[in-house]
């Protein structure tokens, strides 16, 4: 059956402090746990702020939150939220933006994580309403701009369905994750994404450009880096995507080129465009510290890593290395098997490259997979697999 509308009709969108405060004492009256979700304009706008708010708990119906006009005022809708569980789908992409505005789980269940543990064959939000509860969602606007101002009615819609079916998912899914003896093994995994760290920012996140493949050579790879880090200060500025400030592909087009004036350089493809024609000057620049830079500033031809070498250079410097994780990633295969458990979700693949890479020195098996941040569930499965695979004496 499609789910076209809200059952309850679409809320208003809260604008006003004294909305937000009506919308807090509903919440505050529901019962159980909370359905909550977000929208950002990811692709768009450079910031990852939220741009709406969606909640729904039972009793209380649903909300549409807008935090632009609101300022961060969140306090009294905080407080009442601090308690209940959350239930969120892929929850792990919100709680960011959320704790941004002052909200954040005491409890956690997130809808996709329960599906993979459950060994569902697709955990997208709409695959998995349709098979579980019978109803389909029109495909939505989760890639819009929801920046936007006003907000479309479709696409508010779009936003109060999704809340609309989580409360209903999350039963659901407990019953399966029950009966199958993987409920406790779904609320570590739940507890690990509502407290973990915020991400550590990449050391050299310009790397990540599409098709620097193509770059080779250091001072082709410094122009990379100087157009990326332009690219970056003048997209925070703006609050704009920066791939829609300039595309990857004309970052590395210029540095491969190399163009030896503003001129010369306006003649490239995206770049004779009317926006960058302008900005010409500004982007010149950039390519001429790269090319002006000693030697010895010039980026390595690889990332820097604490990490273990790539899996495909295993063979050849330590073939014992090698051995052990092939043996490591058959029984982990195995186990999943056994259990309908994604591998990847089992264990973290850096986690088990490492500790092939480098065994504990003292046979700890067991205390190196927790220390790497393996849960317990994970460690009383995995130990007794990894142990002899990893024994080095």
């Amino acid at each position: 059956m499609a789910l076209l509308q809200p059952a309850d009709g679409l809320p208003p969108v809260t604008t006003s402090t004294e909305a937000l405060a009506e919308v807090a004492a509903a919440f505050a009256g529901g019962t159980g746990p909370v359905a909550m979700d977000a929208e950002r304009a990811s692709g768009f706008r450079y910031s990852q702020r939220a741009y709406l708010v969606q909640l729904r708990r039972a009793g209380a119906g649903s909300a549409l939150v807008d935090p632009i006009p609101l300022h961060g005022e969140f306090a009294e809708l905080a407080d009442v939220l601090d308690g209940p569980e959350w239930v969120l789908h892929a929850a792990s992409q919100d709680l960011s933006c959320l704790a941004e505005l002052g909200l954040r789980p005491a409890s956690l269940f997130d809808t996709e994580l329960a599906g993979r543990l459950a060994g569902l064959p697709r955990v997208g939000l709409g695959p998995m309403v349709e098979s579980l509860l019978g109803l389909s969602l029109e495909k939505g606007h989760g890639a819009a701009d929801w920046s936007r101002r006003p907000l479309p009615e479709d696409w508010l819609v779009y936003a109060a369905l999704d809340v609309e079916v989580l409360l209903e998912l999350r039963d659901v899914l407990t019953g399966m994750l029950d009966t199958h003896g993987k409920l406790e093994w779904a609320r570590q995994e739940f507890e690990a994404v509502r407290t973990a760290p915020p991400a550590a920012p990449r050391a050299e996140p310009w790397r990540r450009t599409s098709g620097i493949h193509k770059v080779r050579k250091p001072r082709p790879l410094a122009a990379v880096r100087e157009l990326w880090h332009a690219r970056d200060t003048l997209a925070a500025e703006r609050d704009i995507a920066p791939g829609r400030v300039l595309p990857d592909s004309a970052i590395v087009d210029a540095a491969v080129r190399n163009p030896d004036s503003a001129q010369s350089l306006a003649e490239l493809p995206v770049f004779r465009g009317r926006s960058q024609r302008r900005l010409a000057r500004y982007w010149f620049d950039a390519l001429r510290r790269a090319a002006e830079l000693p030697e010895a500033e010039l980026p390595r031809g690889s990332a820097p890593t604490d990490g273990p070498p790539p899996v495909s250079r295993w063979a050849d410097r330590d073939p014992d290395a090698a051995a052990r994780l092939t043996a490591a990633r058959a029984a982990l295969t195995e186990v999943s098997d056994q259990h309908d458990v994604p591998v990847e979700n089992l264990l973290q693949p850096d986690l088990l490259r490492r500790m092939c890479w480098t065994p504990p020195s003292d046979g700890d098996v067991r205390g190196a997979l927790s220390a790497g941040g393996a849960r317990p569930w994970q460690v009383e499965l995995l130990t007794p697999l990894l142990e002899p695979v990893l024994d080095t004496r």
